[in-house]
């Protein structure tokens, strides 16, 4: 089947976009998209998409990541912030870094009070994750560790953050990993039946498995092709899957496939090596055949070229073929990308965020229709 999508610009003002994030803000059951901007913090209310500022200029220096997650159970998301971008400074914390919570007031269109927490320099994804206990955490990912030049040097130190009761009090910090450089993105998942999320994270060390079923954070090595993006997924036969982008800002997508006895790195196919510096991968099954596809987005930035984002579909059941279309061109430089059933269609969309061209775009799926 193929895809069909309708574009729907809903702001043509950003300043960069840098990480979009999608949960019901204000509490009406409708997923809210939540955009951290260059100096600002804002949402857009679903349907009218209109734009509310909760926070700005919380650094000196840019945002860069944001988290959204219902974690009390009230139907109302909360929200973190990463901040400070500064990436060449990898050991000032006081230039480089910077970890907000935000507590909302009782009219979440009106400014939001941000809580600083403990960063690291160069803090640049971070994820609300399932702790064993079923609570809640934020897990905070810098790119580089303390000190690093080159991606060469102390491990980057990936800290998991406990909120207290009191959003004011200190938060318990733990520490997940340090081993890994360059590590540009990760993702929470849960493979098993238990309440926790495992992490899938890549870095220059490639992609590997966290878990910490035991308590203790343990690791597993699943690629050792420098990664900057990964997002797992099914095949239409129930494999197991997780697709990257290659290395990081990268040229190459590929999909790897879990090996029937779990032991080793997983085998890996190149889907597409003409990405001029790709910055996303979102994997959902946008044309209901029950398994996945993958959305890679590029950005064209550095090296120079057209962006765009390609729709990647498996042709046959073991994920052997796939078929490349294209779903945006140079409308729509990714920063990045997320999908969700905006409009409760069951029909997953796509949500873009363009930095060089700076807009905030929905593609409303309409495969099938």
């Amino acid at each position: 089947m193929a895809s069909h999508f309708c574009v729907q610009d809903i702001d043509t003002a950003v300043n960069i976009g840098y990480g979009i994030a999608i949960a019901d803000v204000d509490g009406d059951g409708k997923p809210d998209i939540i955009l951290a901007d260059k100096n600002t913090i804002q949402w857009y209310h679903n349907p009218d998409w209109k734009k509310h500022i909760i926070a700005e200029n919380l650094t000196p220096q840019d945002n860069v990541c944001i988290a959204a997650q219902d974690i009390d159970g009230d139907g109302k998301c909360e929200i973190a912030v990463g901040a400070g971008w500064n990436p060449g400074e990898t050991s000032d914390t006081n230039k480089s870094g910077a970890v907000f919570y935000l507590v909302a007031p009782k009219d979440r269109t009106q400014k939001w009070e941000a809580i600083r927490l403990h960063h690291e320099p160069t803090v640049h994804r971070m994820h609300w994750v399932k702790a064993p206990s079923g609570a809640w955490e934020l897990i905070v990912k810098p790119l580089h560790g303390r000190g690093n030049k080159n991606n060469e040097g102390d491990g980057s130190k990936v800290y998991c953050y406990t909120p207290p009761a009191n959003p004011h009090d200190p938060w318990k910090l733990s520490l997940v990993s340090d081993f890994t450089h360059a590590s540009h993105n990760f993702q929470p998942i849960n493979w098993d039946n238990d309440p926790e999320h495992e992490l899938l994270v890549g870095a220059k060390e490639g992609v590997w498995f966290m878990g910490r079923s035991t308590g203790a954070w343990k690791k597993r090595q699943y690629s050792d092709q420098w990664t900057g993006e990964v997002r797992d997924g099914k095949l239409p036969n129930g494999t197991r899957f997780f697709a990257t982008i290659e290395p990081m800002h990268g040229t190459t997508s590929a999909v790897y496939t879990q090996p029937a006895n779990n032991k080793g790195l997983w085998p890996r196919l190149v889907l597409d090596d003409t990405l001029k510096d790709g910055h996303a991968v979102v994997v959902n099954d946008f044309l209901g055949t029950g398994s996945d596809q993958i959305a890679i987005g590029w950005r064209g930035m550095n090296p120079k070229g057209v962006p765009g984002v390609r729709l990647l579909t498996p042709l046959d059941k073991d994920g052997k073929q796939w078929r490349k279309s294209e779903l945006s061109g140079a409308e729509v430089a990714i920063e990045d990308m997320k999908s969700a059933d905006l409009n409760g269609d069951g029909k997953p969309d796509l949500i873009l965020a363009g930095r060089a061209t700076k807009n905030l775009r929905i593609l409303w799926n309409e495969t099938g229709k």
